[in-house]
């Protein structure tokens, strides 16, 4: 996957579009934080990719796992980390280990044991080719924000509004950070969520924050909160994101899909 614009007009453009967003991101950020920008190239060239990690960019997203393998790939010596923000069918963890550092995603027991099994069989490939053994996967936990009276462990009292937008609702959390807590190879990093359609997201991520905050006091370690995107990146600071994945304000419009 090569790029047709490569030259010295979109890198100018992509620097100052990173720029500005790194510019928010530090009027927002609360003192102290390094939260980790996920720059998501959804649709976009491994060119754009290349640029990007010439502006100092060190973390990529991506949703579908065809396109993320082979830009994950074509891209392999620039030694990005690549983290997988899409929803995941379990069929395809098999490729998605051999590329991911996270998956931002995982939002049902079923995908946890797909993502474990495919993780043994990864390591068990690195070993027979003599290469050492690649990192436990993190895995973020999905939550559907679209239910305001639902907190972990509690009963949803009304079904949830909106178009759905992925995630295993709040009640559900506790079941599944079990699994994946459990689950070898694979390492509990926190939770994500995408605010609701048409609601207010600094309230959306404020029941995100508390959900982690129950999540922690099991699992310490899983203190990510993988949340915020281009048009809702302040909120999720205010409310504690470790993660933000940022497409459209940094690469642009999408490209027409062929």
């Amino acid at each position: 996957m090569t790029s047709p614009n490569t030259g010295p007009a979109r890198a100018a453009e992509l620097a100052g579009r990173l720029e500005r967003v790194r510019n928010r991101i530090r009027a927002a950020a609360p003192a102290g934080s390094a939260p980790t920008l996920i720059v998501v190239t959804k649709y976009f060239p491994a060119g754009d990719v290349e640029l990007l990690a010439g502006l100092g960019v060190t973390d990529v997203g991506e949703n579908k796992d065809q396109e993320a393998a082979a830009k994950a790939a074509e891209c392999a010596r620039l030694g990005l980390s690549w983290h997988f923000v899409g929803q995941l069918q379990s069929n395809k963890a098999k490729s998605v280990v051999r590329y991911a550092r996270a998956v931002h995603s995982v939002d049902r027991a079923s995908l946890v044991g797909a993502l474990a099994k495919a993780m043994a069989g990864e390591q068990q490939r690195l070993a027979a080719a003599g290469l050492p053994p690649r990192q436990d996967l993190e895995c973020f936990l999905q939550v559907d924000l679209r239910s305001p009276a639902a907190l972990s462990g509690e009963s949803e009292i009304a079904a949830p509004s909106g178009p759905a937008r992925g995630g295993v609702p709040p009640a559900g959390l506790a079941a599944l950070a079990e699994a994946a807590a459990a689950a070898p190879g694979l390492r509990l990093a926190g939770l994500m969520a995408v605010a609701p359609l048409g609601g207010d997201p600094l309230e959306a991520f404020g029941r995100l924050r508390l959900l982690s905050e129950r999540l922690r006091e099991s699992y310490p370690a899983a203190a990510g909160i993988s949340a915020g995107m281009s048009g809702d990146l302040e909120a999720a600071l205010a409310c504690g994101a470790t993660h933000l994945r940022i497409g459209s304000d940094i690469l642009g419009p999408r490209p027409p899909v062929r």
